[in-house]
């Protein structure tokens, strides 16, 4: 059967996967001040940054229309996936579901299924590649989503936050807390719940231990290592997502680990210098 992936730009697609037809990422979009800038194969990372840095405001995103998501399931494709960034983060899983819906009473039946990642990044990536995974091995469209929902309720996601700026900006962190956290180097780890809502798991003094921290944490959760395929994502530090991918394989034997750096939606949240680590 023949088949499409459909990621939200949320999730960091390897070059390979841009090249194939099998996948087509579908863009965000992110407000600072005055700039409106569409997080697609035109994206500077370096001047986004800039902008963030450069106001004292909060950068906004906007996740894409059902219309947006109706026209990428309308393909020749016979099975249909769209993986979103998670629901609680973004409404970019309620809009695909919507334009799942719009396609349907456009166009009529087709099997088409929509994944809340519950996560974000290179969450959604490894979702993606799962259902690719899936789809090679000649799996039904019906065992492939059972399949793939079972690995992402498996599935951890992990970071840490070189800055906490963006956090301060958008309220969740009030000036006293970041200005302390910023004066004595404090540095949180976080994670996310099963249902895709950011907790913080603790802090550290320095990015180093909280980097070790975090890998700790991922490393104790892990489970069938040997089976797992294991994505880092880094905004603006490969140095930095090295390190972290050395710990790991120092600690356990995997089926396969990548680094990759954050596009445009990641960049907002993960902020200069984050880390995301997911398996």
């Amino acid at each position: 059967m023949s088949y499409k992936i459909i990621v939200d730009s949320c999730g960091e697609l390897p070059e390979r996967c841009k090249n194939d037809s099998h996948f087509e990422s579908v863009p965000l979009s992110m407000q600072v001040d005055d700039y409106h800038i569409i997080d697609d194969e035109t994206f500077d990372q370096a001047d986004f940054l800039k902008k963030v840095a450069e106001s004292p405001n909060c950068p906004k995103s906007s996740c894409p229309s059902p219309e947006r998501y109706m026209e990428a399931y309308n393909c020749e494709a016979e099975h249909v996936y769209a993986v979103t960034l998670s629901g609680n983060l973004s409404g970019s899983y309620n809009s695909a579901v919507l334009g799942k819906n719009l396609y349907h009473e456009e166009y009529g039946d087709k099997k088409i299924h929509v994944f809340d990642s519950c996560s974000a990044s290179v969450g959604e990536t490894l979702i993606a590649l799962k259902i690719e995974e899936c789809e090679k091995a000649g799996m039904s469209f019906e065992k492939t989503v059972e399949a793939v929902t079972a690995y992402r309720n498996e599935q951890n996601t992990y970071f840490v936050l070189e800055t906490l700026e963006v956090l301060r900006k958008n309220g969740r962190l009030s000036n006293l807390k970041a200005f302390v956290a910023n004066a004595l180097n404090i540095k949180p780890y976080m994670g996310a719940t099963p249902d895709g809502q950011i907790i913080q798991l603790g802090q550290s003094r320095g990015i180093n231990r909280a980097l070790k921290n975090m890998i700790d944490c991922f490393v104790n959760e892990l489970k069938n290592s040997e089976e797992k395929i294991i994505a880092i994502s880094h905004c603006n530090c490969p140095a930095r997502a090295e390190m972290v991918k050395e710990e790991i394989l120092k600690r356990v034997k995997v089926k396969d680990i990548f680094t990759i750096d954050t596009h445009g939606i990641s960049s907002m949240y993960a902020s200069d210098g984050g880390i995301i680590l997911v398996g």
